[in-house]
């Protein structure tokens, strides 16, 4: 699912807001199933509530890694260009705000 390079990264919490998001969604999933075969919600079947809501916190975490390791490689490939294309990236001078901003006069 991710390549080798990803092995290398530190690995993400197990806690985070794809692996909730996808938990709660396959925990709405085996709700909706319940009330879909007409039987009560929240209290059959809570081997399935549990089961979805643990592939669907795998998935998320999963889906966490492969994000973080997407977004590792093109921080990389930008930094590389910007190495290599330096005269595309020189320095601003700095400014101070008041040579930003226009002077101020109040009208009364």
């Amino acid at each position: 699912m991710v390549a080798d390079e990803a092995r290398r990264l530190p690995p993400p919490s197990i806690v985070n807001r794809n692996s909730v998001w996808c938990g709660f969604m396959g925990w709405c999933s085996a709700i909706l199933g319940n009330a879909l075969n007409q039987r009560p919600p929240l209290y059959s079947g809570l081997h399935r509530q549990a089961l979805a809501l643990t592939i669907g916190w795998f998935i998320g975490y999963h889906l966490t890694r492969r994000e973080n390791y997407f977004n590792a490689k093109q921080d990389r490939d930008l930094f590389e260009y910007m190495k290599l294309h330096p005269e595309d990236f020189k320095k601003k001078e700095r400014k101070i705000m008041a040579e930003v901003l226009d002077d101020f006069h109040p009208v009364r």
